[in-house]
Order: C-alpha cells, then sequence, then structure tokens
C-alpha cells in the first residue's frame, strides 16, 4: 500500500497528487494533513507514515511532502526499516529507488512544480530495485546499524 503525508507547507501540492494518483491507478491511503493548517509539525506525519512501512516492510511505501523536504527526510529516517529519500527531481527518485530502495519518497514542496511533482511520483511508483548482491549487501548494512542503535 502507499501512504501519502504532508505538514501546511506540502498541502497543496499533496492535494494535487492525490487525484493524480487515482488517475493512473495507484492505490493509496492519505494520512493528513486534511486541511491546511499552519500550526501543524512535519515529524506527526513522518511518524504516522514510518509506522505504516514497519506493517508491512516488503510492499508498504510513503510520500511524505514538507517545504524543503528535510525535515520529513530527517524524522522519517529515525525510524527503523524507513529508507526515505528527497527528491527534486525524477532521476533522484528513480537513482535512489534503483540503487537504494528507499521506500519512502520526500518531496520538497517548495521547490518542486506540480508537473515535476509527477514525473517525481511517476518514476518512484514504477522503478524496481536492484538486485545484485552489492546492494543487498548495503542494504544488510544499514539493517545491522538499525540494529545496533
Amino acid at each position: 500500500m502507499l501512504y501519502l503525508a504532508t505538514d501546511h507547507r506540502g498541502f497543496d501540492l499533496k492535494e494535487k497528487i492525490r487525484p493524480y494518483l487515482r488517475d493512473k491507478k495507484f492505490e493509496f491511503q492519505d494520512l493528513g494533513a486534511f486541511a491546511y493548517l499552519q500550526t501543524d509539525d512535519f515529524p506527526d506525519y513522518a511518524e504516522k507514515i514510518a509506522k505504516k512501512i514497519n506493517e508491512d516492510k516488503l510492499n508498504n511505501r510513503g510520500i511524505a511532502l514538507c517545504g524543503s523536504g528535510a525535515g520529513m527526510s530527517i524524522t522519517l529516517n529515525k525510524f527503523d526499516g524507513v529508507r526515505a529519500g528527497l527528491a527534486e527531481n525524477p532521476e533522484m527518485a528513480e537513482a535512489m529507488r534503483k540503487d537504494d530502495d528507499i521506500n519512502v519518497l520526500v518531496i520538497p514542496a517548495d521547490f518542486v512544480s506540480e508537473p515535476n511533482a509527477y514525473m517525481i511520483v511517476d518514476k518512484f511508483l514504477t522503478t524496481q530495485p536492484k538486485t545484485e548482491e552489492k546492494y543487498k549487501r548495503r542494504l544488510g548494512k544499514i539493517k545491522k546499524i538499525e540494529e545496533k542503535n
């Protein structure tokens, strides 16, 4: 399942991505924000996505938005099992999905146009991770780091 979440700075772009995902026949669940609220905080929404990712690490993915993307990225990557990557263009989304098997795409809403956001989302959702041994080894090392901390 795909999960969407944002704070107020990504709210408008998330609301545009929702019908785009529906038109493309991607099944998703919106975790909020459900209205523009200038006083909301991105960590609350990052935590919602992280919990959903950890319910089914093999199949669940997320798209998170905030102004710069940094806050969501930092917070999401504090959770075991979450590999969040910030993409400003489709090439970044494709590379992170292929090489690092990111399971949460972070979009910096203040810096990404609506058409560019659609291309970024497409790359994230249609790109398959590489399966060569070196990529599996690297993900294993990340898991070991998570287990130590």
